[in-house]
This record gives C-alpha cells, structure tokens and sequence, in this order.
C-alpha cells in the first residue's frame, strides 16, 4: 500500500467514526454547558413549550453537586510481585485533578501516557509525559463499547501548533488550517485560529500485535510506524548496513550513501558490560569466530522490552453497558437543573410584578410635593372612601416548594447528604452520627472511587512498562524507610532484566500485580493522621512514651506526615539527643511530647 493509500484510507476510517461519534459529542457539550450553568430552558410540559428560551438567573445545582463530589487525592500506587525475590523490586516501582471534574460531568476522561525523546538533561535521555485528553478529543471505532483495548484502533484529534508540528516532525504547515476548532474548548461556536492545526493520532493494532501509529495533519504525513513502540536503529538506505550510534549523522561507512531509513530492533545490543543500580550484571561484548574462521566482536544481545498496548487509559465514571464512556452524572440530574430554572424563572417574574397598587375616584388630582409625599386633593368625604391600597405579593410557597424537592431530588440521585458535603445536617445529633451519615454518602459514591483507583492502577502500570522500555539511565526514587526518614533509590530498568536457568536467554520480568492503596483517602486527611500519631504515641504503640528514642520516632512521622515545623524539631532532638551526648530525663520527654497540640483540630 503506496503512501497516498494509506493516507486515504484512514481518512476514511475517521470520517465514519466520527459520524458515528457526533451524537456523544454533542451531548458532551450539552453536558459542559450545564455545569458551567447555562440559563437556556428546555420545555418539560406541554404548557412551557415556546413560553421561554432563557431564565433570569441560574441556581447552578449541578456544578454544586459535582463540586461536593470532587476528591483530589491520588490514589497511591501498591505493587505486589508475583515472585517473592521481586519483593524489593516492588518497593523500587512504587511511584508517585486533571479528571477529577472531567469524569463526572462527561462519564469519563483519558490519560495518554507517552515518552518524550526531546525533554533530555543531563544524564537522562528523554521523560515520560503523562497528559489529559478529553473525550471529545477522541474518535473510537465505531461498534466497540467494552474497552479501549478491544479496538483494532483509535483515533486521538488533537489541536496543535503550526511551529509544534514543524519541530516535532520538520513539516512545513503554513499552508494547513484547522479542520475542527471545538476540540480545542466547549463554549459553542469556537473561531479558527490562524496559527492552529488539528493533527490526527491513529493508534492500531497490527496483524503481528504490535501497536501502530499513523499520524497526519491535512494531506501531510507526519509519522507511519508500524511497531512504534519498539526501538529504532538507522540503516542505509542503499547498503542495509546499520549505523552505529556515535555516527548517526555521518555518511555510510560501507557504501558512503547518506539516505537513511529507520527499521525496529528486534533485540539490543550491549558492547559495554553493564551492572544495574542493584547489582544485576549484564556482560558486554566477547569475541567469537564467525563462519570464516575470523575472530569478530559480538555484543550481548538482550530483547527489546515494549508495553505492547494502547498509550490510553480510560478512566470512567460509573461502567454502562454498551458504551464506551460511563454514566454522566450531569445527565442524571438535568431534568432538575431545568425544573429548578423554569421555577426559578416563575419566582423572579412574580416578585417583578409585585407592588403596590393605589385606586382612586376619576376626578381626583395626584401630585408629589418635594416637602412631603403623595398629595391628594378631594372634595367630599366619599371620594376618600374611594381610596384604597393594594398589596400584590404572589403566593411563592409552592415554587420555593419545587425547588427544594428539585434540588433535594438532584442530590438523593447522585448519593450526597448534608453530612457528606459538611452542611449543617439536623438528623446528625453528635460527632459520630455525622460521620456515620457522611460514610453512608460516601458508600454510596464508592463505585465511582474504585473505578477512580482501577483506571490509576492501570497508568500506574503503563507508567511502569514505558520505563522499562525507554528509560535507559538510573532515574531516581524517593520513599520514607522504617524510621520516617527520606530514603533515596534508583529505578534501573537493568534490574528487571533476567536470565532463564535453563536456556541461559535473557527476559524483562514484569510479573508484578497493580493496585492502589486503599488508605489513600485516609492518607489525605492530615489532621486524621496527626491524631493517630498522638494516639500511638501516647498509647506505647511506638515504645515507651518517656524514652527519648520514641520521642525521636514519633517526630520523624510527623515529618513524614507534614507537620508543622517537625523536621526542625526531629533535628533539634538529634543534636540534643547524639550531638552534645546528653541525654533528656524522662520528665524533659513528657514535657516535650505535651506540646503537641494535635487534639486542637477536634
């Protein structure tokens, strides 16, 4: 298939997704344009239809709803191996609000996990990059509703920069436009932007398994790779010779051509003998003789690692059966929305019209005096009985009314209580039964907590194989050792690399189980945890409370939990404690330990 085909073939393959794709979007926009309260009213009764378009003003119940349901945290990664020897290997992995509206409002939202060849510095060729797409930046393939993974492909519709693409690709994209401007914004009717293009990112499946990517902008090709996560090496174009890597840019040495081509690498080669962060060894290049008799250099060859999935990761609201997306809490609660904007709607033109209203005999003469008020001139007793006042109020109770059982209808839909959104809650009489009614809430919003940590586990492992691929360089790690104290590592790709016992072949080992930690929305809560700390301590969770070496360790984790001024307190106790050899009585212990004024957060 000649290039031009190709070309051709998935423009056609994106004009009828996205055709079959047009009716989400759609809604997608109707979604946005809700939570961000938008005063347009639909007909609910045969009575509204055509009475209005607009309200006055919007009580904007499902950015409230939406906004009460937010959690910021990030689920904290747990990796479990699946051979006890990887144990340390798993603690090496572990690493550490984009979606947090996004998915909620349009029943999901996608991370795309890349690795950036461009962002080197010094020691460390290329990063990783992580980025949000939207869904209305994505064109699936039409049928597939049960996951990303079971599609032949996948199409991402992205708005980039004329000088991005020239950089990125060296394409020349000044005479291209921009085929679609709303993916860049949900505001309706959005301007081409002069200096703007869309790029099409086509992600498939190819026949052998490895994933492909096609990408173009206009009638350009920017990038055909059939294996695009596998290794590159260049070879000549005339010869086939292959290009070592110091003269990447220098003519062929064989034949002195200087087209060049770039083909995967089945395996890579080690010249240098390598010994990991953590000891793994891997030898270099040894001599042997070829065919002829010839003593060669040959390299240690080890297989290339590649994630062999999509770089996309769906996280998703609530799953639906067939459809891709989750279940759009906005959907559910926009019937409410517009109920309540009709009353709303209902309420501000009665107390427009309301007022005061003044009947008079037809002969009498009205007039203002600027030293008092209304002056009226009559001229017999009768026509003052003719005068009287009306008030004209409107009778609001059933609107106000309505709108309490809309709005309390749009919360009882989506699982939230007052105690859940920290609101003053009559049916909570202690401490405890506020908790216990906020734990009901948050029962309720658990699936979408656990979708939440299902699509993180997955990045978390995407994350993880992208590494192992790309990340040739130590890259350092952070975590906290048993006393609280920071502890530095590496993560070296290297140390995954194992050798079979029996056929002596070297294999990536990443047999490792993904998960998130289920403490994590615990782990958000400081207060909490300073509490829990004061408790342990003062309990002998940690040792006995008057011994300074307790005291030491329950300020090393309160360090690690972020309180106020523990490190310089952890380090005054070091130097007091090792520094000057004295060493506190257990009374100067006590004393210290009092200060902590953690149940004050109660």
């Amino acid at each position: 298939m000649t290039k031009k085909e190709k070309l051709a073939l998935w423009q056609a393959r994106l004009a009828s997704a996205s055709a079959a794709w047009a009716n989400e979007r759609e809604r997608m926009d109707a979604r946005e344009a809700l939570y961000r309260g938008t005063s347009r009213l639909e007909a609910f009764t045969g009575k509204t239809k055509g009475l209005y378009d607009r309200a006055y003003h919007v009580r904007n119940i499902t950015a409230e709803n939406i906004e009460s349901m937010v959690d910021p945290n990030i689920p904290q990664p747990k990796v479990t191996p699946r051979r006890k020897p990887d144990e340390k290997k798993a603690e090496i992995i572990e690493i550490n609000d984009l979606l947090e509206r996004m998915v909620p409002i349009q029943g999901g939202g996608l991370f795309l996990v890349e690795w950036d060849q461009s962002r080197s510095t010094r020691g460390e060729s290329g990063e990783l990059a992580v980025s949000v797409i939207h869904p209305k930046q994505i064109v699936p393939q039409d049928g597939v509703t049960g996951g990303i993974d079971d599609m032949d492909y996948i199409i991402l519709s992205l708005p980039q920069t004329k000088a991005y693409i020239r950089a990125r690709y060296g394409v020349d994209a000044d005479g291209l436009g921009e085929d679609d401007p709303g993916l860049r914004g949900t505001e309706g009717e959005i301007a081409e932007a002069e200096d703007i293009v869309t790029q099409y990112l086509a992600y498939y499946r190819g026949e052998d398994g490895a994933i492909g990517l096609f990408s173009w902008c206009g009638d350009q090709i920017l990038e055909d790779l059939a294996d695009y996560q596998a290794r590159f090496r260049i070879r000549c174009a005339s010869c086939g010779a292959y290009m070592p890597a110091q003269e990447e840019n220098a003519p062929c040495p064989s034949c002195g051509a200087a087209a060049f081509e770039m083909v995967p690498m089945d395996c890579e080669e080690i010249y240098v003998p390598i010994r990991s962060a953590h000891g793994t060894f891997i030898p270099g290049a040894h001599r042997e003789q070829d065919e002829n008799g010839e003593s060669v250099v040959v390299p240690t060859r080890i297989p290339s690692y590649k994630p062999g999935r999509y770089p996309l990761v769906l996280q998703k609201n609530v799953s639906v059966y067939g459809r891709l997306l989750g279940d759009s809490d906005v959907d559910k609660i926009a019937d409410q929305q517009n109920a309540l904007n009709w009353m709303q709607r209902k309420i501000d033109e009665r107390l427009l019209d309301a007022g005061t209203i003044i009947t008079l005999p037809p002969d009498v003469r009205a007039y203002r005096d600027p030293d008092d008020h209304k002056v009226y001139r009559i001229e017999s007793p009768s026509d003052a009985a003719m005068i009287h006042t009306f008030e004209f109020t409107g009778d609001l109770r059933y609107y106000y009314a309505q709108l309490s059982l809309d709005y309390e209808a749009s919360r009882q839909i989506l699982g939230i209580t007052d105690s859940y959104q920290g609101r003053r809650d009559a049916t909570a009489t202690s401490g405890t039964a506020k908790q216990f009614a906020a734990a009901q809430s948050a029962g309720r919003l658990e699936s979408r907590r656990r979708m939440k940590e299902a699509a993180y586990a997955r990045l978390f492992e995407l994350i993880f194989q992208f590494r192992l691929a790309y990340s040739d360089e130590p890259r350092p790690v952070v975590s906290h050792g048993a006393d609280g104290k920071l502890v530095y590592d590496s993560f070296d790709r290297y140390d995954f690399l194992e050798r079979d016992e029996e056929t002596g072949e070297f294999y990536w080992n990443d047999a490792f189980l993904f998960s998130c930690d289920a403490s994590a929305p615990l782990a958000g809560n400081r207060e909490a945890l300073w509490r829990e700390a004061r408790a342990n301590f003062t309990s002998g969770a940690y040792g006995d409370p008057a011994a300074p070496e307790t005291l030491m360790l329950l300020w090393s984790e309160l360090e690690r939990l972020h309180y106020p001024l523990a490190a310089s307190t952890r380090k005054a106790l070091e130097a007091r404690f090792h520094g000057d050899g004295q060493q506190q009585t257990p009374g100067q212990t006590a004393a210290c330990a009092a200060t902590l004024d953690i149940d004050s957060a109660d």
